[in-house]
This record gives C-alpha cells, structure tokens and sequence, in this order.
C-alpha cells in the first residue's frame, strides 16, 4: 500500500466513525463494512500473487492425441497403476506382472539383492527383470506401457560404488558457480543411465533457514538468489536442452525440482515440520526457483513432506494445482515422497483419494502399494475417486514418459549409455568432481601456517583423515551414509590420500597420528579432519548448534597439538554451519570442507604450496550459509533485520585476500559439559552420545548400520518403517544361544534420577514368537544392579503387530542410590526365538502410569 493511499483509507475509517458516533449507519459506513477484506484461512492461496512459468516445450497436439488414444484403451486397472510408484525392496518383478505399476523407485536403502554395494551391472540386470515382467500386465488390446524407475542421485550418482560422488549441495553453494552445477547435473546424468534408470529425484532447491534441520546440506544456500541461479543450470544439465533430440534422452535422464514447498524453513528447523512463513515469504524466498526449474523444462516436481501453516503439502490443493500447475502453468507430473500422502489427518499409506484430489499423480508408496493399489481401485469403481482428476495425472504421466522416449527405448540393457561400465572411471567426471571440491573449500581463518611447504613434516590426525565415508555423508551408498569402507569408493581419495600425494612428491614426510592423536616423530605441522558422523533426513535434526556436545575429544587433539607448538591446521567435516569457536581458537587455521565426497582428498590442493613455493590453487569459496556467534543463534540468515553472525554470509579468506581472527568467546549460551541422559533410542538410532550394541557368546558388534548381526548371528537388527522412514528397529533372536541387545555408552550417574521416582519408557511392538518367549529386561549398572524385569509378560499380552506403551521404574532394578555408574540404561536379552520392534526409549517421570514387570 502506497503512502497516498494509507493516507485515503485513514480519512475514510475517521469519517465512517465520526457518522456512526452520530447515530445510525451511513451509507458510507455500510459500504466501508461491505468491502472490508476478510482475512484468508491460514494456509490458503491467492494465485494473482505467484509468478507465471513457461514450458519450454508446451504441449504438442500429436502427442496429446496419442495420450487419448492411448488412455482410451486403458483399464480402469491400467490407470490406477500409472499413479503409483513402489520401491524395489518391496516389490518384485514376479509382482509386476500382476499389477501393473507405472514406476519403481530405489529408496535410500534398497538396491538390487538387497545390497547397497551391487555393482552397476546388478542395476542393469534388475532394470531388464522388471521390463521383461511388467509386459505380461498387459493384454485383452492393452498397450504396453514401460514403468519409470526414480533413483536417489542427489550428489552424484550416490547409489553404486565407483561412481562420482560429488560433493553435498552446501559445499556447491559455497562455489557460486551456476555453469559447474550445470556439469554436475549432466555427469549425474549419464553415471545414472549405467546402471539403465532413467529418472532422479534430483535437484534439491529447498532454501535453508534454519540450520538446525537435518537437511541443511541438501540446499544450496539460505540466500534464494543462489539457488535460483542453479536451478536452469542443473535442470538442463540432467535432462539436456529442451526441444533437442537428446532432450530426456540418450544419456539425459528426467529431472525431478523438490521438495514443493517450504521444507527449508520449517519452525526450528523440524523436519517434515511446519513453516510458518507469510505467503508471500513462502513466494519469495522457498518458492524463487520453482519458476526457473520449470521454465527450464522440469519434467517432475516432489512434493514436500512438511505443512504450511498447518495443512500438510500433499494434501495441499492450493498450492499443488492452483499454484504450481495453474498459475506456474507446470505440465509434467507431480510424485509424492516416501508414504508421505499417509500422513494426511484423512488418510492412511494404503488409502488416500485426498492427495490425488488435491492434484498429487504418482503416490511414492514404496511398502504400501499393494494395499494402496487394491483400495484405490475400489474407490475409482465405486465413484469416490474423482476419475477426471485420475485421468488427469495419468495423462500427466504418459506425457513425460513419452516426451522422454520411453516408448520406444526398449529394453532397458539395449538403451544408450547402458551398462557403459567405463564412464563410472571417467577422468573427465572425476575432474569435474575436484575442481567443485576445490572450489567449496572455505577458509575461515589463517595466522600464516597456510600454504604448507609440501616438504615438510606433516602431521595427519582425526577420525576424518581417511574416511571417505565420512566426507561423503549421507545419501551415499545408503540413505544414512553411515558403515562405508573406503573400499566402497573404488578410485576415491581421502584427505589423507591428497596429504601423502603432495608431501611425498616434495620428499617430505607424513606421520599418522593413531586414534588417540599419539604419534611419532617431529612434526612440523598438523592436518587435522574431523567433523559430523553421516546423517539423512530427520535423523540429523539437532536442538542447538553446538558441535557434539558433551564430547570433545577432537577439541583435545586440537589443543594437545596446540600445547605442544605444533601450528595446526583444522579441516571440519560438516553438513551445516556449527558453533565452533573453540575449535577455532586451538587451531592456526581453519577450513571449512563440508561434505566434500568420494575426491575430497583433492581438498589438500589448496593447502599446499607446488615444491617451488608457488601456490597452484586459491581458495575460493565463500560462506552459503551465515556462521553462528554462539550455539543457540538460530534461525541466523543474511538478510536478518539485527543480523550479527560471526561470519557472514558470503565470508571467505584466501591467499589473495587474507584476513585475521582474533580469540573468539567460548560462551556457547549453553552448557556443553552434560551428557544426554534421558534419551536413549529415538527415530531408529541411538541418541548422542549412547550406541546401539547386539551380542551373543561369540561377542559383540556395534550397530552402525541398517540391518546388522552379532558375530555369531544369534542377534539381528534391521531398520523399519512407522509412519515415516526407518523411524524403528525391529530386533530377531533366533533362539539358537543367548542373544542381547543394548545401548550402551560411557556410564552415567542415574542415582538422582532412581531416588527421583524416574521411570524408563519404552514403546515396542511384537512381530513373532512373543507368546511365550522369555524376554528379560535389564541393564548395566554395576556392582549392587539387580537388574532384572521379565519384559517377556508384557509381549506375551500384545497382539503382533500392535504397540505397545510401558514406563518400568528404575527403582525397579536397584534400590536406593545404587545406579551411580550406568553404562547401558537399558538392554533385553533371551534365549528363545523371537522378534520385535522397538521405538522410543527414555526415562520420563513417574506419574502414576510406571510399574515393575515382577
């Protein structure tokens, strides 16, 4: 509103009240109440507001013809499976042939045989398997339509050993190269038509503002300009230049713009949480790249698992038709994410007509289809599906399939750039892949002990120097990212790996620190790597962000070199900004290395001088995201009204440019020094600093990953699904000896919690064999524990497949004070054959509803 008029609407509310206080209601009066705005619902749209996108394509008149013809043979049957997708470990090609599904995806964990280390040729071989199968779904004058099968290639073609992995989305940002990105989105491409897939859930364009979101390194950057200058770049670099032969095709594949909308700004940083946002803050900042992606012929669109102010986005009609197809004018198809349309208060993961009715084409139902599938059916029969709606999103679908070729592309083993084995081993891509690690590299603080004189003695310590899994992070190899070899990254480098190749080409020397940082010899500088373990998703969601807290053992390395006058370099692991003043100030320098993938060892490029003291490669890099002051500054982003980071947005030293850093506060505005001690086992891990631990007479093994066993496999565990992905583990003895399960830590005084009338609550759900299994309950609490509670009663009075809810009281298992030294708060063990889940595991208070099981 201009000032003029503000001025015009104050004279007229001052006139119409003056008129009433006289008596009576003017005319005036009447009409200002008639026409005075009436506040919208939260959560609803005014499209004139949205920008208008273009296809670059637009629709052809042929091909639409083709549809409906196509779409007039069609069953009824034959429709309802074009608009779901199920995930290949949960389906089968023998499955396929009875229901005829329009797409197939790989999940984060799933690959073929169940092996997250399948080699290309794997992918290929079940690609064909399921061609072959999915023919037999058609007859009686049916055409075949070929399934689509989505991969997860979010930094690289992250799924099969060997190939690029890039570095994650936050370290691209930092490089503010859009024309890079545009390499990277096409060497993704053909890496991914290797293993014969033809579609990826990539790019991610979620502006990030709050770092606290376990998600943070998927987006480019909190500043929306950034990610807007990307998304062309990217989309066209995966799917090719639109109206071109290649376009979709050849070694191009189809690109999918996620997640819509508002996942990045989210309240404290929740995945799939709430953003709050004003509409036109949702327009401006988390929707800025939509536009260009689709104007760049984005031919899918993810939607996004979070709510806007209250209504969950899947079942957001507003925005997904009014908005995205009907202002932005989108004529590809929009795919839900993982059983995320189940979370609609109206719907379940295998019955949801909502979603389709508020413009959703392809259900992501990777475990429910099945069920979605027969009910779906039914209501389209029975006239509850809106079949104008379904015809709609099957229209939608075909269209891309076509316009990709896939019609005519044949078996997925025949199509180019299929089981073309070599390009995983490009030079050229791997080239790509250094110059945007190099690039993402920023140096936040240098006194002079950079460049290194590659002659020197150099000290190499912490756990990240040769972990090429850890550089990696999440959604690599596996969702999580975590239990990676560097055997996993055939041709890879670890930091390490650059360290030795720039020192022992000078005749200089390297000495490996062991993992308590003791070494031998006399160096004369440090490199040490550390950072965050991998993380995906909600699984990286943290209250603050304080870097482990309670745990500072790569703080001591730092100072124990510090103290000893060894000028140390500091190289820090992570997928966010994190409160690291400390760190800062027992290191000489300090770089900001991100999640810089399977070449990260070309990081040390920029650390070294060449033998003749000449520096090859700058850093330049700069910060895509503001650097907190204190661990509880957050939300913290650029364009803030009192915006005051430590360092800003767009910060970044070099050689060219260098800068100082004086001692920085070490008041976190928070405690550091507490251990967690009340939750245990959360989300399907186990919550910092506590682990995961199964064991049998043979021994025991530290669960790192999703499915594990004991050494002698009396023990398993495997992640699962409740609502949200892997959110729980469920546990199998398979009665062959005594089996454990804990978690386990170092020990904690709980003596104050006992004598407080604490409880530990568990919620569990049986699976098989728990009518009569002798199940104990225990735990690890030293000399004076009787730790014993029989946990086998409770899931003997529970139905399989139902949870269940119990508080045991710590009283229960020690009198008094005696649970001073607790180093497994809570464990089960038994001998017979049995299985269950687990979800939550925590110590609330007693209020009445904790017992003992005895």
């Amino acid at each position: 509103m201009t000032h003029s008029h503000l001025l015009k609407s104050v004279a007229i509310c001052s006139l119409a009240a003056v008129l009433i206080a006289c008596g009576g209601q003017s005319e005036m009066a009447a009409s200002t109440a008639e026409t005075k705005p009436v506040p919208r619902a939260p959560g609803s749209v005014d499209t004139s507001i949205w920008p208008k996108a273009k296809s670059p394509v637009g629709l052809d008149a042929a091909m639409e013809a083709r549809i409906t013809k196509l779409m007039s043979q069609m069953s009824l049957r034959h429709k309802v499976g074009q608009v779901i997708q199920a995930d290949i470990g949960s389906i089968t090609p023998e499955d396929i042939k009875t229901y005829p599904l329009g797409s197939i995806l790989n999940g984060g964990n799933s690959a073929p045989n169940g092996d997250n280390r399948s080699p290309a040729s794997a992918w290929v071989k079940l690609a064909d398997e399921f061609y072959e199968a999915s023919k037999e779904a058609y007859s009686d004058g049916v055409p075949f339509i070929p399934m689509i099968w989505g991969t997860d290639a979010v930094h690289g073609h992250n799924n099969i050993p060997g190939a690029t992995v890039f570095p994650h989305n936050i370290g691209l940002g930092a490089t503010r190269n859009p024309k890079l990105l545009g390499q990277i989105g096409a060497i993704t491409a053909q890496e991914i038509r290797v293993g014969a897939q033809e579609w990826t859930f990539a790019p991610t364009i979620a502006v990030v503002r709050d770092d606290r979101w376990g998600r943070t390194y998927e987006g480019y950057s909190e500043n929306p300009d950034v990610t807007a200058s990307y998304a062309g770049e990217l989309i066209r670099g995966i799917q090719g230049e639109p109206g071109s032969d290649t376009w979709l095709k050849g070694k191009k594949v189809i690109a999918t713009a996620k997640h819509f909308l508002g996942d990045g700004g989210t309240n404290q940083g929740r995945d799939q949480g709430d953003n709050l946002d004003t509409e036109e803050q949702l327009r401006d900042i988390h929707g800025a790249a939509y536009p260009v992606a689709l104007d760049a012929g984005a031919q899918s669109v993810m939607i996004s698992f979070s709510s806007w102010q209250g209504t969950k986005l899947h079942g957001h009609k507003g925005l997904i038709t009014d908005v995205l197809k009907g202002r932005m004018g989108f004529d590809g198809f929009v795919v839900g994410d993982w059983n995320a349309h189940g979370q609609l208060d109206s719907c379940t993961n295998e019955n949801c007509p909502d979603a389709l009715h508020a413009g959703l084409d392809m259900y992501m139902a990777p475990d429910s289809w099945r069920g979605l599938f027969d009910n779906t059916l039914a209501q389209a029969e029975s006239g509850e599906l809106d079949l104008e709606r379904l015809d709609d999103a099957v229209r939608r679908i075909l269209r891309v399939k076509l316009r990709s070729g896939l019609f005519e592309a044949g078996k997925p083993s025949s199509r180019p750039g299929a089981a073309e084995y070599a390009v995983l081993r490009d030079p050229a891509s791997k080239k790509v892949a250094r110059q945007a690690v190099r690039e993402s590299q920023v140096l936040l603080k240098n006194d002079g002990v950079l460049p290194i004189n590659p002659a020197a003695t150099v000290l190499v310590a912490g756990d990240g120097a040769d972990n090429i899994g850890k550089q990696s992070g999440g959604w690599t190899l596996s969702w999580q990212g975590t239990g990676n070899e560097n055997s996993d990254f055939p041709g890879g480098s670890s930091f390490l790996d650059g360290i030795k190749r720039h020192v022992e080409k000078a005749g200089g020397s390297v000495i490996e620190a062991d993992a308590e940082g003791i070494y031998l010899g006399n160096p004369t500088v440090a490199i040490v790597v550390f950072g965050e373990e991998p993380y995906a998703e909600f699984k990286g969601d943290i209250d603050n962000l304080a870097y482990k807290p309670g745990d500072d053992s790569d703080l001591a390395l730092l100072k124990k070199y510090q103290a000893a006058g060894i000028p140390t370099v500091a190289v820090f692991l992570s997928g966010r900004p994190l409160w690291m003043n400390r760190e800062l100030n027992a290191s000489n320098a300090f770089v900001a290395a991100w999640l810089p993938g399977s070449e990260g060892g070309y990081a040390t490029d920029l650390l070294f001088t060449d033998k003749d003291g000449k520096v090859s490669h700058d850093f330049k890099g700069t910060l895509p995201y503001s650097w907190p002051r204190t661990a509880i500054q957050t939300p913290l982003n650029y364009d803030d009204e009192n915006y005051d980071p430590l360092f800003a947005y767009g910060y970044g030293l070099s050689y060219a440019k260098p800068g100082k850093v004086g001692v920085l506060s070490e008041e976190a505005g928070i405690e550091l020094s507490a251990k967690n001690d009340s939750d245990f086992f959360k989300a399907g891990k186990a919550v910092f600093p506590w682990a995961l631990v199964i064991g049998d007479p043979s021994g025991k093994t530290t669960v790192k990953t999703t499915k594990a066993a004991s050494p002698a496999g009396v023990v398993s565990i495997v992640s699962a699904d409740d609502g949200v992905q892997e959110n729980i583990r469920t546990l199998s003895f398979d009665g062959s000896g005594k089996g454990r399960f804990e978690v386990r830590g170092t020990p904690v005084d709980l003596s104050r919690q006992n004598t407080g009338d604490m409880a530990i609550y568990m919620r569990l759900r049986p699976e098989s064999g728990t009518e009569a299994a002798n199940v104990s309950l225990t735990l690890d609490c030293g000399k004076g524990c009787d730790p014993v509670q029989p946990l086998g009663k409770v899931l003997s009075g529970v139905k399989a497949g139902e949870w269940t809810e119990v508080s045991v009281k710590l009283s229960c298992f020690a009198e008094g004070s005696s649970m001073e030294y607790v180093s497994a708060p809570f464990a089960v063990e038994t001998a017979d054959k049995v299985s269950f889940s687990l979800s939550d595991v925590k110590l609330v208070a007693n209020e009445g509803q904790a017992v003992c099981l005895d």
